[in-house]
């Protein structure tokens, strides 16, 4: 649950701040604090930037926090709107931790500036402020982390509650909740019945297609990966919903490989760990899908996810292996750990049969992805470059930055295979990030396709909005993705 937002279109008073603990006071970015008595506890920070040898300005690199005589703690930030917005996130997310870290029960918003600055500086500080005041799922038994139970917002009233910002904020919260979640806890079998929870409580329709019905219509990629498990609980997902006004049709395809060991290509202890966290794609778009049924976007999506684990044992999937994919093609195993495009390309061929408008797929797929980009990017493919480029730009509408790469034809070659029609990957994992595109591009019946490499689904110190380490990157940029599609049908 995010917090009750009340809102106050007037500015907080003196009398205000002496009642109350945390107070978070954003400013546009200016050289010199506002004259006169236009904001209370002015003198106080002019005193604590010269006792630190600041200057206003910092603020908008370094928020500063004052202490109250009444035992409460309000923090100053400057906020410059013409700066990114990922680092308009960034700042207002630092600042809000000197407030968070004490577990409030509340925090009160303060904007200030014209109206214009005050509506943007208010959605970006209440979108990071939910974000970050949610509890995601914990297994300690002391200490639990508190959740944030209610914002107020001095300064602005919005039209509509912020409904953009809380939908991204719950769908990203989702996300979060889901990745973190360990594997004994959300094994394929249990991560279906979630869904299925899911698809009650918001009205979407549900299909599963399980192992025996995967063997039946001939999906042996996926199922080469998921007969390793024992039971075998492995299931594509499928999520319908339609909008009585939708012009286009958006399909979401998620990786979601609840535990990965590598499988007979064994992974070692130090990258096994974290291994519950490659079903990060399918949480992506099922947070996308959440965030989307909440703002009432008037499109069609159908949500695919690859639901399996990579385990090792008698019936597991092997090197040398020849398996048959769902549209017909051959494919040759060379490394069991690539089981990510495995399970993918069954599922991006069921999505392109009911040809949409627009595929769209997320998968922490690649070590490649993360060692061209490390985790402060995520990677985005495309066969066409239209999509490519609204691609990027959804990415620095939202904060959560994209880099775009190449996935030519001559790249291909390297996955010719003599025995079949074409190889899972290549042993020396040169450029694999574009190579696993170029498989995958196999599957999707030349239907306009995005394939997004999640390398920033986890960042150690935490990521634009999004404190915790875990991210959830990919839910708002995938609500500014579907909204710029909207917009250019």
């Amino acid at each position: 649950m995010l917090a009750k937002l009340i809102e106050n279109k007037k500015q907080i008073a003196l009398s205000q701040i002496d009642k109350l603990a945390h107070i978070l006071m954003v400013l546009p970015s200016a050289t010199a604090l506002p004259k006169g008595n236009a904001l209370p506890g002015l003198a106080q920070l002019a005193a604590a930037l010269q006792r630190r040898d600041k200057k206003p300005v910092d603020l908008a690199k370094t928020p500063v926090a004052v202490d109250t005589e009444h035992g409460g703690r309000v923090v100053w930030v400057m906020l410059d709107i013409s700066q990114p917005v990922f680092s308009q996130h960034t700042v207002l997310r630092e600042a809000l931790h000197n407030l968070l870290d004490e577990s409030p029960k509340e925090i009160n918003l303060a904007v200030s500036g014209d109206a214009a600055f005050r509506a943007q500086a208010a959605a970006a500080a209440v979108y990071v402020a939910w974000i970050n005041g949610a509890a995601l799922p914990s297994q300690k038994s002391k200490d639990k982390p508190k959740p944030l139970q209610t914002l107020r917002l001095f300064g602005y009233a919005s039209p509509d509650g912020f409904a953009a910002q809380r939908a991204m904020a719950e769908g990203n919260t989702l996300c979060r909740s889901l990745t973190v979640t360990p594997p004994n806890q959300l094994t394929p079998e249990i991560y279906r019945q979630r869904v299925r929870e899911l698809a009650k409580d918001n009205g979407w329709k549900h299909a599963e297609y399980d192992m025996k019905k995967l063997r039946k219509l001939g999906a042996g990629a996926f199922v080469a990966v998921g007969q390793g498990s024992e039971p075998e609980d492995a299931a594509v997902v499928h999520l319908r919903r339609r909008h009585p006004d939708a012009k286009q049709t958006v399909a979401l395809v998620g990786k979601g490989i609840c535990f990965d060991t590598g499988g007979h290509n064994l992974k070692p202890a130090r990258h096994m760990q974290g291994m519950h966290e490659d079903m990060n794609g399918s949480a992506v778009a099922l947070g996308i899908l959440l965030a989307a049924t909440r703002l009432d976007l008037p499109l069609n999506i159908d949500c695919w996810l690859a639901i399996a684990q990579n385990h090792i044992g008698p019936k597991a999937y092997k090197q040398n292996d020849v398996v048959t994919a769902l549209n017909g093609t051959t494919i040759e195993v060379v490394h069991t750990d690539a089981e990510g495009r495995m399970v993918l390309a069954d599922t991006l061929a069921l999505a392109a049969r009911e040809k949409p408008d627009a595929l769209v797929d997320f998968a922490t797929l690649t070590g490649s992805m993360g060692a061209a980009l490390g985790e402060r990017y995520s990677g985005v493919l495309s066969n066409r470059d239209a999509l490519l480029t609204q691609a990027v730009a959804a990415g620095k509408a939202s904060g959560e930055r994209m880099c775009a790469f190449p996935m030519d034809e001559d790249y291909e070659s390297a996955l010719d295979s003599e025995i079949a029609d074409i190889k899972q990957c290549t042993l020396e994992g040169d450029a694999d990030h574009i190579l696993a595109a170029r498989f995958l591009n196999r599957f999707v019946d030349k239907r306009p396709w995005l394939h997004v490499d999640l390398s920033s689904s986890n960042c150690d110190d935490g990521l634009g909005a999004v404190g915790t380490e875990v991210t959830g990157f990919g839910v708002a940029w995938g609500i500014s993705l579907l909204t710029a599609l909207q917009v250019s049908k």
